[in-house]
Parts: structure tokens; sequence; C-alpha cells
């Protein structure tokens, strides 16, 4: 059976361990509305996978636009708060506990997220591209923050 997914066995991996604190929450990342967390793990696989830690920052305004990853393996799970998301027309709402399947290609759009809202987002490649798209469909207005 093949497996798109796997790991690639020819690249070098080795452990890691990225302790609490060890790596700082920094801008710079995807959206300027997050901050993100390095957890280690693209450096780990020979860039095979990312996993890093995704904390609002900025309250929703315009949000991420329609856009799909050129990735093959993309989960989200959501540690804190919430999020709304647009999948193709499916408005989605994805609570702390949550854990959500990007299969690759899904066109989308996180318009609306918590103050507190943190997830896990694990991917592959680690250098996964995003492509901005034409929008399916109409986008809710994101939720004030208080």
């Amino acid at each position: 059976m093949a497996n798109d997914v796997a790991l690639d066995p020819s690249v070098k991996t080795v452990f890691s361990h990225v302790r609490e604190g060890e790596t700082p929450y920094r801008s710079g990342g995807l959206r300027d509305f997050f901050r993100y967390r390095d957890l280690g793990i693209a450096a780990a696989t020979g860039g095979q996978v990312i996993a890093q830690l995704v904390r609002a920052q900025d309250a929703p305004t315009a949000g991420t636009g329609w856009h799909r990853h050129e990735a093959n393996f993309h989960i989200v799970i959501m540690l804190k708060g919430w999020a709304r998301f647009m999948y193709e027309d499916k408005d989605t709402l994805v609570k702390a506990g949550d854990c959500v399947h990007q299969r690759p290609g899904i066109v989308h759009f996180l318009f609306d997220y918590s103050p507190d809202m943190e997830y896990l987002e694990i991917a592959g490649p680690a250098d996964f591209t995003t492509i901005p798209m034409p929008a399916p469909c109409d986008v809710p207005p994101p939720t004030p923050w208080k």
C-alpha cells in the first residue's frame, strides 16, 4: 500500500525534545496577527514535517483570506479558545479539544477567533506553501474582542 505521507527514509532524522520556554513565541510567521512557537520538528525531520504552536496576537479584522496549502498532510488541534474557518462553503467552528484534518488543496479561510486561541499545527512538508484562491462564497464578519 502506497503512503504519500510517510517520511522519506533517505532523509536523516534526529531525536528532539523541546521544553516549555526553550523556544519563544515569535512574529514573522505566515500571519502578522498570530505568534508562532517552533517545536523543533522541522529541524529534527530534515524539513519533512513542521509542528508549531500558533497563538492569537491581534483581534481578527480581515482574517487569512481565501487560500489553500501545497502540503501532503496538515492538521490543526485546537488547544485553547476557538476559531471559525470557512472550509470551501462550510462555516466550521473549531473549539478547544477539536482536531481538523485539512485535506491537501482544500480552500479555506480562518476569519474569526477568540483572544485566547491557541492551536497546534502539524504539516508536511515543513516548507509548505500558501496560495491565494478566489472566494467560493461570502464570509461572515468576525466577533469583536471586548
